[in-house]
């Protein structure tokens, strides 16, 4: 199914019931830490500014992401800003060895409409903006060799969104891409590569896509498929020896407003062509992490997470914190540490609103989400005193 067939009942009944599952077992959608994190010599000095380490510099945040520096979003390129920095931390963690890379990031913040997470948006809205983040973000790897000549994939989650990206970004440089979907490439590695090394099934398909594949069928009569679910001729060949095995996955959104199966899927793939990287944009992997599918409901994502999800190196990370009346940012571009920044939000000029951003800790592990929260409080309360 497209991604607007799967935004109704069935996805609806889901989330109740993972939401009862996290209030009787107390899990931490956002990936609980159960070590105590460890600063390095970072140190924190809440009215004179933060102490870099000596052993390396950190990235200041971008501009503009504050939900108070609204103005400023609408007129500075957020999403291209987001984008060069992933490609150069992409770039090291592919140098250093590393196969699976996590991208998250808000993808709606910027431009004209520039949304933040107080705003009304929904999953259609950002799985577009991930498209079309993706889609600029190919060519700063399609312009080296070794990642033209289809070497690149760029994978969708369903066959609609493959293409309606083909036919909105049909430029000569992007046809050095291969573009696909999840399920073909799952396929793929099932029946016509590596000897079926993608898992035993092959592609584990949604519940009710069937139906959806049969009805379009139907409706297509003589004509063949009505094409409910996208068009087949958007998808590349995939060819052994020649854009496969690839160089690069550039994997969109999967499981993130859609169906659970994505993710299952991204793990047989992988299994299939373990020596690819494959980068995963925007996945919501937190979720997948920190059990906010109740196992007893998702055996077969659940089996994923410790032997393939827990694996994922956190490349480019910024993710927003709003609870207890603070404001902050968990942030982390690779090879750096993890940050943890404060927004400490004053009254400016004109009645606008002055944002400064204090690095508040600095992290070898990534803290969980209570450990944030407590830090920005701390880091508010301090400032108060």
């Amino acid at each position: 199914m497209n991604r607007s067939a799967k935004m109704g009942i069935i996805p609806l009944i889901i989330q109740l019931i993972s939401c009862s599952a996290i209030l009787s077992t107390s899990c931490n959608a956002f990936v609980p830490s159960h070590d105590v994190p460890r600063t390095t010599t970072t140190s924190l000095n809440v009215f004179g500014g933060p102490q870099k380490p000596n052993s390396q510099s950190l990235s200041p945040l971008p501009k503009g992401i504050s939900p108070f520096e609204k103005s400023l979003s609408k007129n500075v390129d957020i999403q291209g800003d987001f984008r060069k920095r992933a490609k150069l931390a992409i770039d090291a963690a592919i140098g250093d060895g590393v196969k699976k890379i996590e991208i998250e990031f808000p993808p709606l913040l910027g431009g004209s409409q520039s949304k933040s997470q107080f705003d009304d948006f929904d999953n259609i809205q950002e799985l577009d903006k991930n498209k079309d983040w993706t889609m600029q973000l190919a060519p700063l790897f399609l312009g080296e060799g070794i990642y033209q000549k289809g070497k690149t994939w760029l994978i969708f989650p369903d066959l609609k969104e493959c293409e309606i990206a083909k036919k909105e970004w049909a430029g000569q440089r992007y046809q050095e891409a291969t573009f696909t979907t999840i399920e073909a490439v799952t396929n793929y590695m099932a029946n016509g590569s590596n000897n079926g090394a993608g898992g035993e099934g092959g592609y584990d398909a949604p519940w009710g896509s069937n139906i959806m594949s049969g009805l379009s069928k139907i409706m297509g009569g003589e004509d063949g498929d009505a094409g409910l679910l996208g068009d087949q001729a958007a998808l590349d060949p995939i060819i052994d020896g020649e854009n496969s095995p690839a160089t690069l996955w550039l994997v969109i959104q999967p499981g993130n407003g859609g169906p659970v199966e994505d993710w299952v899927n991204c793990e047989k793939m992988s299994i299939a062509q373990p020596d690819t990287p494959v980068v995963i944009i925007n996945g919501a992997l937190d979720k997948v992490k920190g059990g906010f599918y109740p196992a007893f409901v998702f055996p077969k994502l659940a089996a994923t997470v410790d032997r393939f999800y827990k694996k994922f190196e956190s490349t480019f990370y910024l993710k927003p914190f709003s609870d207890k009346g603070v404001y902050g940012w968990l942030y982390r571009v690779y090879p750096e540490p993890w940050q943890v920044v404060w927004e400490n939000v004053r009254p400016g000029k004109d009645g606008n609103a002055e944002v400064e951003y204090v690095v508040i800790k600095v992290l070898d592990k990534r803290p969980s989400y209570a450990d944030v929260i407590s830090m920005l409080v701390k880091a508010s309360q301090s400032s108060n005193n």
